[in-house]
């Protein structure tokens, strides 16, 4: 279980998060909800540990956890196999059985010997989501997965979070556009400015009239600013 407890991140006189508490963890498929600028990426990164809560505590029980991020984390003048290989001996990886799997279902298999620098978006985005999976985290955090894939690279990944979730693990979306994962959420949680809107069971949602998750949460968001 990670936990956030009234924990406020601030960047000068910008508050990116502001006393947020939430829980993740316990093998669910959340969603982390909002705008850009709404404190998403703040919250995993903060979760992560590559930043600091100004106030508030975070705190993470004893688990493997893979991150893919918003902007691909690789190393540009290695290729795909020396970046998986090195990342792979970072964070101790071994099951190389595990390792083709993931690289067959992104269809990276096709790009290995190519310079990472030199990826297109889409492959970028398969590389680093490939990376993120080596150790078979028990907890995935993601951060706009679906950024600059094709649809039919789109569909594959929906299918393989789906069926990883299934397995046990907790997977976190930071999205913008909920759309595609709406279906196969546990829980949806709701930023914006830094603040929590709400953050419940997707089954306990009422959408009020809505056809989705992704109108209801817009249109929430479009009140709160007196948009009518």
């Amino acid at each position: 279980m990670i936990r956030l407890q009234s924990v406020t991140k601030r960047y000068g006189g910008v508050r990116a998060v502001d006393d947020v508490s939430l829980c993740l963890g316990g093998g669910q498929y959340h969603g982390l909800l909002g705008p850009n600028g709404s404190g998403k990426s703040t919250v995993l990164r903060l979760v992560l540990g590559i930043t600091r809560p100004t106030d508030g505590t975070v705190s993470v029980s004893p688990t493997t956890l893979g991150c893919g991020f918003q902007q691909p984390n690789v190393y540009p003048d290695l290729s795909v196999r020396e970046n998986l290989d090195v990342f792979a001996s970072l964070v101790g990886a071994d099951d190389d059985d595990w390792r083709e799997h993931v690289v067959e279902t992104l269809r990276l298999d096709r790009a290995l010997e190519r310079r990472a620098g030199d990826l297109s978006g889409g492959f970028a985005r398969k590389l680093d989501l490939a990376l993120a999976l080596l150790r078979r985290p028990e907890v995935l955090l993601l951060d706009e997965p679906l950024a600059a894939l094709d649809d039919v690279s789109k569909a594959r990944l929906i299918r393989f979070l789906r069926e990883y979730n299934e397995q046990g693990n907790t997977i976190v979306v930071a999205t913008h556009r909920v759309t595609a994962f709406e279906s196969d959420l546990d829980r949806a949680t709701v930023m914006h400015r830094g603040e929590i809107v709400f953050d419940r069971p997707v089954e306990a949602i009422d959408l009020e009239g809505c056809d989705s998750l992704q109108e209801y949460y817009v249109e929430r968001l479009l009140a709160r600013e007196g948009v009518r």
